[in-house]
């Protein structure tokens, strides 16, 4: 295992083991509950957001190392980004993890620095069961800001 590897490996871990954010956000804008129903993981996800920026952001539930540890740091990278740069975030992302990574090595470079520690997560596209654990509160985060930005709950639109 290359001394990278056993950082990535090391730093999700830690996440798992202390979740940043974990905890239920009163004062929220936007809720959304994520569930893989093949494994029994289960996120919710809370963002507080104001003229167009998460201001806060939280989650709760249970899962395995890898959805714990990525809704740790999706909450912690997300604070302070506009709407506009969450979307662009969890679409590298999805990107990452599903192997749809940008091929030129100026476009990879670009990707990870955006993503930051979430690169620790590119070995997650070696093994596509473990995706949906890697993205699963990402998905309640977008049902979250999307409920966030329009003030009317997800389920109520029509």
């Amino acid at each position: 295992m290359s001394e990278l590897d056993e950082l990535y490996q090391s730093l999700i871990l830690d996440h798992n083991r202390a979740p940043r954010n974990f905890r239920e956000l009163p004062t929220s804008s936007g809720h959304a509950e994520g569930r893989n129903p093949l494994c029994g993981d289960t996120f919710n996800v809370w963002v507080q957001v104001k003229d167009g920026v998460v201001t806060d952001v939280s989650f709760l539930g249970q899962g395995c190392a890898i959805s714990k540890a990525s809704a740790s740091m999706m909450t912690t990278i997300i604070k302070g980004k506009t709407v506009s740069e969450v979307r662009g975030l969890f679409d590298r992302f999805h990107q990452m993890v599903t192997g749809r990574a940008p091929t030129a090595e100026d476009e990879k470079k670009e990707a990870r620095n955006a993503l930051g520690c979430l690169s620790a997560f590119a070995g997650v596209s070696a093994f596509p069961i473990r995706v949906k654990c890697a993205t699963l509160a990402w998905h309640a985060l977008m049902k979250a800001v999307e409920t966030a930005a329009d003030g009317m709950p997800a389920d109520a639109r029509s």
